[in-house]
């Protein structure tokens, strides 16, 4: 509904943020000095802005016929036209627990009926088809895995219900790893891989493109930044690779379900333990998979999983952030805190995470 966060203090969060106005300041105009010749001054680089002004254009004309606003009855996201049959892909957190949807084109005309394929809950990720497939454009996607820092990035969607809108920006880092929340600040879906951008990302752009300068979708806009003290961090957002994305929905198309999540799971059942005075201090054990990894390793429920690997896990998010970089098979060393105050550390070989929506 992906944190490396840039700064402790900084929690990525679903894209629900307010608009805020960037006031408290004035435009001003400068009138020019008198004449001095009738020869053009042409500002230095002028063409160049020209050029990149002319590319962008063409790439919006390329991709914006592909992305769709989704309505639900919860609200709206966005989508991306996956192929002539009518399958759309966008975020889980977009279509939530709905099974009917109305998809509006770009182009705009009357809402077209679609219903749910499948979702990858663990990867917020979500396929849903359109009844009348007539005039869909297909979106092209290119290689995330071939994505270089500083690449000028346009991220297309539907925020605020303004359909067709555009935001620019670049690729600020690649490779994060990054969280939402859940409904009532539950756990929300762990991105590996995640692609943060600077272009703006607002509350409807979800489940939309994240597009380069070759008119290809290279992530899917999920995710913006918020600090928990100041609010909306602007210019932090997050996208889902587009590599995930078409694994994702090849796999849903051609088996109605995500067969292999490539995840990898403890086989437990996760809360946040606080200590007396309310701080996080691991992740309580609430259930064990029976035959999974930790039944083996003996771990049960009322443990607290402090740390894999060394890498501390003080809260249910932060657990599933280190999992999130692990694969299925790993041997993990999984530090515990047991109800009887006693600390050990186990050898975990970690599984896979099941996919089911």
């Amino acid at each position: 509904m992906d944190f490396s966060r840039g700064a402790a203090r900084v929690a990525a969060a679903l894209t629900m943020v307010a608009i805020s106005s960037c006031g408290g300041g004035t435009d001003s105009l400068e009138t020019a000095p008198a004449a001095r010749s009738t020869a053009t001054s042409i500002p230095p680089g002028a063409p160049n802005a020209v050029a990149l002004e002319n590319a962008i254009e063409q790439v919006i004309k390329k991709v914006l016929p592909s992305i769709v606003q989704i309505t639900t009855a919860q609200g709206l996201g966005s989508g991306i036209v996956y192929d002539t049959k009518g399958h759309i892909v966008t975020n889980a957190h977009v279509v939530g627990t709905a099974r009917e949807f109305q998809v509006t084109l770009a182009s705009g005309g009357q809402p077209r009926k679609a219903t749910l394929v499948n979702t990858f809950r663990a990867g917020d990720l979500a396929m849903i088809r359109v009844e009348d497939a007539h005039g869909l454009t297909p979106a092209s996607f290119g290689r995330s895995a071939h994505l270089q820092v500083g690449q000028i990035v346009l991220a297309m969607g539907n925020p605020l219900g303004f359909s067709g809108s555009v935001t620019q920006g670049i690729v600020s880092a690649l490779g994060r790893t990054v969280s939402g929340r859940g409904p009532n600040g539950t756990p929300g879906a762990t991105i590996t891989n995640a692609i943060q951008t600077s272009a703006p990302i607002n509350p409807g752009n979800s489940g939309g493109a994240l597009v380069d300068m070759a008119g290809q979708v290279i992530g899917i806009p999920t995710l913006s930044a918020v600090d928990p003290e100041q609010g909306a961090a602007p210019g932090i957002g997050f996208a889902i690779p587009s590599d995930t994305a078409t694994d994702v929905a090849g796999q849903i198309i051609k088996y109605g379900r995500v067969v292999n999540s490539r995840r990898a799971a403890l086989g437990v059942r996760v809360g946040t333990a606080v200590d007396t005075g309310g701080n996080p201090i691991g992740a309580v054990v609430g259930a064990v998979t029976p035959g999974s990894g930790a039944t083996k390793a003996g771990i049960k429920p009322g443990d607290v999983i402090v740390s894999i690997d060394g890498t501390p896990t003080p809260t249910s998010n932060a657990l599933s952030q280190v999992l999130a970089t692990l694969k299925p098979g790993n041997r993990v060393k999984v530090q515990l805190l047991h109800p009887t105050g006693q600390i050990t550390t186990v050898t975990v070989e970690l599984s896979e995470l099941p996919s089911s929506g």
